[in-house]
């Protein structure tokens, strides 16, 4: 969708949208638009359910003196309340409110403000990322032969008339960046494993380069001669080799130490040996979902040339059963020299993580370290699907993710690191063991990952009930979310830049 800005002014044709406060309270220019059409706004609005309520609309169709023109009112809630997640809301409902009405394009009267303290005032920019997030769907592989599936139009411009519209158009770029890192996560989470294959993923990765970001590919030769056989494992029952990719962006200062974000890039997960049930397996698409959103946020910080230094890492391997897949009871050699018992075949993601991690803080020594991994089922019967669980051996480092996702509306709960969980991984044949007992799976997961930050400062984001939401959100419609891209964009403008 094309986000465009304008000098404001009143149009008199066409889909136009006007924010409305709540108990129906009109902007000053939604006053002056409902006398130029004889109250017609406020009448619609008297004889309908509308409140004004953050999320609700109302199309008004125009008078007979405005036979053209189709009014739009879109709820801002208590405007004393309005920040900038209120204003993303706003233009979120904005995109949904259009596609209701089957149209392709619609004009925006921007004039109110954020009233919250301590955020930006730039409303524009912040309802057209709203719009722009809200308007992403995946139907590459709908083709409407179906009766029931016929493809709707889709919003593909949207002109936001504020007072500024050059400072507005140039602040835009940064969010429009973003958007597109976000998005850019969905697609790959969304691609179906039969054609998201390792090498697929890695094909992906290398689109960066247009946007300045090194992009580097280890083949399993090379990570065999790295000896990262925990990796190595997971993949080995495939017929689709396994793959490391390295994305570098280079912003900062030459001599500042980057920071290293790492992610778990299952590109399908049967369980292997250890199968899973039948019944949801199809869902385990988006087991890489922790990759996608390395992925996304260094397309995101590249985009909008972030002046900082960051160093993706993704492993990606799809673990399938087959005669020579990995078995319960196998004991490996990770590459920091660490044995490894493998217990339950489906507890793969740590494999893969343990040797991405190793390989991360010995190669490039960063100041900090953040993994992200749609982990275990553990984390979704703590926190459900509203918050991804985060452990960290810094509290400073947790907090600072935190408050950077709570600024963007991804919200982590700070869970706990203790020596007696990571006692309940040791086992008598090995280092340790894949997985704990039931009780605490997620915490002795974290455990497990801690053993390969080598002491660095390291976070863990277990994403597993965020990657992929079943509902629509405020800002998106239902699929995969790209959790995690905005918290971690915002974690390196707020300290890395």
């Amino acid at each position: 969708m094309k986000i465009s800005f304008a000098d404001l002014k009143l149009p008199v044709r066409g889909i136009i949208v006007l924010a409305v406060g709540l108990n129906n309270k009109l902007s000053e220019n939604g006053e002056r638009v409902n006398k130029q059409v004889d109250g017609a706004l406020s009448r619609a609005v008297y004889t309908s359910k509308f409140s004004g309520k953050s999320g609700e609309y109302l199309a008004v169709i125009g008078p007979s003196s405005r036979k053209n023109a189709t009014y739009v009112l879109i709820g801002t809630g208590d405007q004393g309340e309005f920040g900038e997640l209120e204003a993303q809301v706003f233009g979120a409902t904005i995109t949904k409110a259009i596609q209701s009405l089957d149209k392709t394009e619609a004009t925006v009267i921007v004039d109110f403000s954020i009233e919250k303290s301590g955020v930006s005032n730039d409303v524009a920019c912040q309802v057209g990322y709203g719009a722009l997030l809200r308007s992403y769907s995946y139907n590459k592989y709908i083709t409407g032969a179906a009766e029931n599936k016929k493809p709707s139009k889709e919003l593909k411009s949207l002109t936001l008339m504020v007072a500024n519209p050059t400072t507005s158009r140039r602040r835009f770029r940064r969010f429009s960046s973003i958007a597109d890192g976000v998005n850019f996560s969905r697609d790959l989470v969304s691609e179906p494993s039969n054609v998201k294959s390792p090498k697929w993923m890695s094909r992906q990765c290398r689109k960066l380069s247009k946007l300045g970001v090194k992009v580097e590919v280890l083949g399993e030769s090379q990570m065999r001669k790295l000896s990262m056989n925990a990796l190595l494992g997971v993949g080995q029952g495939s017929v689709r080799e396994s793959q490391c990719v390295v994305m570098s962006w280079n912003g900062g200062k030459s001599k500042d130490k980057p920071l290293a974000l790492v992610g778990k890039g299952v590109t399908f997960d049967t369980g292997g040996i250890s199968i899973k049930p039948a019944g949801g397996m199809e869902d385990m698409i988006w087991d890489m979902g922790g990759a996608g959103t390395v992925i996304g946020t260094m397309y995101s910080l590249a985009a909008r040339k972030a002046n900082a230094n960051v160093v993706g890492v993704v492993g990606l391997v799809e673990n399938m059963p087959d005669g020579n897949a990995q078995r319960p009871g196998d004991i490996v050699k990770s590459m920091s020299g660490q044995t490894i018992e493998v217990i339950n075949t489906d507890a793969e993601g740590r494999l893969v993580l343990a040797d991405m991690l190793w390989y991360t803080q010995k190669r490039f020594k960063p100041r900090a370290m953040i993994d992200l991994a749609t982990l275990t089922g553990a984390v979704m019967v703590a926190l459900g699907r509203e918050y991804a669980g985060i452990y960290s051996n810094k509290n400073e480092l947790a907090e600072q993710i935190i408050n950077a996702g709570n600024l963007v509306g991804e919200k982590l709960w700070h869970l706990p690191l203790d020596q007696a969980y990571d006692k309940q991984i040791n086992s008598p044949r090995a280092d340790m063991k894949n997985v704990g007992p039931r009780w605490g799976g997620s915490i002795t997961a974290a455990q497990f990952l801690q053993r390969f930050t080598n002491g660095l400062d390291w976070a863990h984001l277990d994403i597993a009930g965020v990657a992929w939401s079943d509902t629509d959100k405020s800002l998106m419609e239902k699929g995969a979310t790209g959790f995690g891209v905005r918290a971690l964009d915002r974690f390196v403008s707020d300290n890395y830049e």
